[in-house]
């Protein structure tokens, strides 16, 4: 019986041991709090922190570092970020980095060099702390809201922070994160400081004010030792200016008499419009502060306050900008790069005319090369040239305009292109050769100017920079898309024409200039066709001149001899005229020939001793002779090669580049080389370029003539103004800008930035021309007036906050306050509810100047002192409370630090 009861025994023991829980394994929540600690060893936050004391300043011009990762609890996902401003290694040897008592996060809270600091992190603000950790949870992922799991992270973060001996701040960040909600804490050796927010949607009515905020600071602190520590006490009140009524307009009203009149900022073709249309000013934010204040020396209550913002000893302004405001320059830039997206031809955006039935007896253009090189029977000799070909081709295009529905009027159109063609004015049959210097006073400065070099564009006052010029504006004011094809279509039909009266065009160099755009050299080769044409029709002309001048002297010269012949045969008896008369005819007729037909021209010029030069010989080849000869060795002169463009040297140079070293590649390399010397057929193909161009394709070649026009304007409105900021930002946008425009294929994505970029700084100006206005420079006493004031609105441009000198009572101050009393006189003027004038009249009750100004749009109240905490004979550590109180929210951002070895 006992060996059974046993048995029993063991079994149910060796039962009882399967069922034993493992303690051992980590759990997830401890996994989590194993992994935060790994990651502050990872950045080197664990051990005593060690530093200086920050500078002024320090936090809004520093260099702040972040480094972020991502941690798990079980499947929530959380990102570690870790913030730190970059500290500054002084030169000085002598200065020592000593530990201090307590971490320098709680020696911070009592730190007055950096109160309000106008850009930083928002816990920098209010808690005035240099390091800290934050953990919030990541992208996508449902905000901590329940208060179970905000004390479950701060429990982790408790047990991370003593386990590491990390003495950096570390916060949670909790609820919805509009509403910027943190809790957190620092452990230092034997102290502890606890993070706490509270965030409600009003104010309460005891709390609007200094008063009751101390009341709270006290109960928290308990604030109840004596005699009493003082407490520091730092205000800031901020004004908000934004009704601008009182100014006037930024641009000046369009002038609707004017051709192009009824545009703001379009004066005339040639000049890019500039300027905001709207005000780029919305809000002027002035921040009046009391830097040191203890609780007895200033009284704010619920009925009466010391606090005159006219008296505050520090002013300081900052400005909130219209994001994105409808700026002329910049829809023009915005509106032509859209077109760049655009896939459609120009006879697709114009559509075809009627006359599609009279194109059939008219050969295609794209056929014109294999009949002028393949003639059929049907075909007459005399249609076979380049120039009837192209007149072909320009009916044909004719044809195929939509006149009544034409996107410019014709007033406009004469307009554009006697812009682009100012010569056209001049009658052609007197002078066909362009004047270069007809373009006003950039024409003389076109090669002096490298900019277009390095932008690839073309030289200023160029028929290419004109031509985009037009394009922007047509396409902005006359019809976009539809007018920017238009408009192209008929100056392929002007080129036309003047390669068929072989009128050359102004604004463009002899050969093609590599260094330019493409379509720029396109039209150089066009224009130094049409000159060699020039030239050949004057060979052809003098030519002609001179056979029919030498058949005119030859027919004199026959009637004279033929005058004197006769009378010496008269004068012969009858019997010897018959005998001699063979003799004398052939006598005659051997003399004639002897002297004009067999007779060569330089033995007509030894005999008439005419040294005249020789034709088809260029110069003397130094001093080189013919063989058994005294005569000088000549240079003839030679057909030079045709010129060619950006992309037909890359083409030629690939061909060649594979035909290889065989004897068969040389033969062809020395064909194709020689080919080049057959150029009357490459205006056709300029033409023929230019005519199958898409208006996307157009507005990618003029691209940088655009991008070259609007830096030579922000240059010259910035010179006007002399805005630091804008001329750095201009160097650094033209030296983008000039890396992008040389690579042969352009990226639109690098494109719209530097377009960005360029529209911004038309903003800028917009913004400094608002303020100059507001702040009356022109009206200032002095010169040195006046460059105080300009300097203070850059620097409004530049920095997040400036300073006012002399607050109140300086001169930048009675500028400001003058606005704030224009715009309350204003006010007074309109309409405005019963109600809203009582509660207006409440807030600002009591000294006539402080109605001045209207209240406070943001009131922020730092309380400090350094009291033992939580028994009176604790050691003594910093409390800090920052208040913020304002129409939509009040906020409490307490850090409160207490003793944990004697409590």
């Amino acid at each position: 019986m006992a060996a059974v009861t046993d048995v029993s025994e063991n079994t149910k023991s060796e039962s009882e041991v399967f069922e034993i829980t493992d303690f051992t394994t980590a759990s997830e929540w401890e996994r989590f709090v194993s992994r935060v600690e790994e990651v502050l060893n990872e950045w080197n936050l664990t051990g005593n922190s060690t530093g200086m004391s920050p500078k002024k300043s320090n936090y809004s011009s520093g260099t702040w570092e972040e480094n972020s990762q991502e941690i798990n609890f079980v499947d929530f996902k959380f990102s570690i970020t870790h913030y730190a401003l970059v500290q500054e290694h002084e030169n000085n040897t002598n200065t020592e980095l000593e530990e201090a008592p307590f971490p320098f996060a709680m020696q911070e809270l009592l730190c007055t060099n950096n109160d309000f600091p106008p850009r930083a992190h928002c816990l920098v603000r209010w808690y005035g702390i240099r390091e800290f950790v934050v953990i919030s949870p990541g992208a996508n992922v449902e905000a901590i809201i329940s208060e179970s799991k905000c004390n479950l992270l701060l429990s982790s973060i408790s047990i991370s922070l003593v386990n590491s001996g990390c003495q950096v701040p570390i916060f949670v960040q909790i609820q919805q994160k509009w509403r910027r909600l943190y809790s957190g804490e620092c452990q230092g050796q034997g102290v502890h400081t606890e993070f706490e927010m509270v965030h409600l949607r009003r104010v309460p009515s005891q709390y609007n004010h200094l008063s009751g905020l101390l009341d709270i600071f006290k109960s928290k602190t308990g604030y109840t030792i004596y005699p009493l520590p003082p407490i520091n006490v730092a205000i800031r009140f901020t004004y908000i200016l934004q009704d601008w009524q009182q100014h006037s307009w930024p641009l000046q009203p369009p002038d609707f008499d004017n051709l192009l009149g009824g545009e703001v900022g379009v004066e005339e073709f040639g000049k890019l419009p500039f300027g905001a249309c709207e005000e780029t000013i919305s809000e002027l934010h002035l921040s009046t502060t009391w830097p040191d204040l203890t609780e007895g020396t200033v009284l704010d209550n619920d009925v009466y306050s010391d606090l005159d913002p006219l008296h505050a000893p520090h002013w300081s302004l900052r400005i909130k900008t219209v994001e994105h405001p409808q700026c002329l320059l910049g829809d023009l830039l915005t509106d032509f790069f859209k077109l760049l997206g655009r896939k459609e031809t120009t006879e697709e955006i114009l559509g075809r005319g009627s006359a599609e039935e009279e194109g059939k007896d008219t050969s295609d253009i794209s056929s014109a090369l294999s009949k002028l090189t393949e003639p059929t029977a049907s075909v007459p000799m005399s249609k076979l040239s380049v120039s009837n070909m192209v007149h072909n081709a320009r009916r044909h295009i004719k044809r195929h305009r939509v006149i009544d529905d034409c996107p410019l009027g014709a007033d406009v159109l004469n307009c554009i292109l006697q812009y682009l063609f100012p010569d056209a004015a001049v009658d052609k049959t007197e002078n066909k050769t362009p004047q270069t210097n007809s373009f006003g006073k950039h024409a003389k400065d076109q090669h002096t100017d490298d900019l277009f070099i390095q932008l690839k564009s073309a030289p200023v006052q160029s028929l290419t920079h004109r031509l985009g010029l037009c394009m922007c504006l047509v396409n902005l004011y006359h019809g976009g898309l539809r007018a920017v094809a238009y408009l192209w279509q008929e100056f392929v039909l002007e080129l036309r024409y003047r390669w068929e009266n072989s009128y050359q065009m102004c604004g463009l160099q002899e050969a093609p200039d590599l260094r330019c755009c493409l379509l720029h050299q396109k039209l150089q080769m066009l224009n130094c066709c049409i000159k060699r044409k020039q030239a050949r029709d004057s060979i052809r002309k003098s030519s002609e001149r001179s056979n029919e001048t030498a058949f005119q002297n030859i027919h004199q010269v026959t009637e004279v001899t033929a005058a004197n012949s006769s009378s010496q045969i008269t004068a012969l008896s009858p019997g010897k005229f018959l005998d001699s008369w063979s003799d004398s005819e052939e006598e005659f007729f051997e003399c004639l020939s002897d002297q004009w037909d067999t007779e060569s021209p330089c033995i007509r010029r030894e005999k008439d001793g005419n040294n005249a030069r020789a034709e088809g010989r260029m110069h003397p080849c130094h001093n080189m002779t013919l063989l058994n000869s005294s005569d000088l060795l000549f240079i003839p002169v030679t057909q030079e090669p045709a010129p060619m463009t950006e992309d037909l040297l890359e083409e030629q140079s690939e061909i060649l580049a594979k035909l290889g070293t065989s004897a068969e590649g040389a033969q062809l390399r020395a064909r194709m080389q020689s080919a080049c010397l057959l150029s009357d057929m490459e205006s056709f193909k300029v033409l023929h370029y230019l005519e199958m161009q898409k208006p996307a394709d157009l507005c990618r070649h003029l691209l940088p003539c655009i991008i070259h026009a609007t830096i030579l304007k922000l240059k010259e409105e910035e010179a006007f103004e002399n805005i630091p900021t804008v001329k750095k930002n201009i160097q650094k946008a033209t030296i983008q800008a000039g890396k992008l425009l040389q690579q042969f294929h352009l990226d639109d994505n690098n494109l719209e930035d530097c377009i960005d970029s360029l529209i911004a700084m038309e903003m800028i100006i917009a913004q400094f021309r608002s303020l100059k206005t507001k702040f009356g420079i022109a009206e200032a006493e002095n010169e040195d007036q006046r460059e105080k004031l300009r300097l203070f609105l850059n620097s409004l441009l530049e920095e997040p906050e400036v300073v006012v000198i002399g607050a109140g009572q300086g001169k930048v101050g009675g500028i400001i306050h003058r606005l704030f009393l224009i715009t309350k006189e204003t006010a007074i003027l309109d309409k405005e509810s019963e109600p809203r004038k009582e509660e207006e009249r409440k807030l600002t009750e009591g000294d006539s100047k402080i109605r001045d100004f209207p209240s406070p749009a943001g009131r922020e109240i730092l309380l400090r002192t350094c009291i033992p905490r939580p028994a009176p004979y604790s050691k003594a550590l910093p409390q800090r409370l920052f208040c913020v109180l304002t129409r939509e929210e009040f906020r409490l951002v307490g850090a409160f630090s207490s003793d944990t070895s004697f409590f």
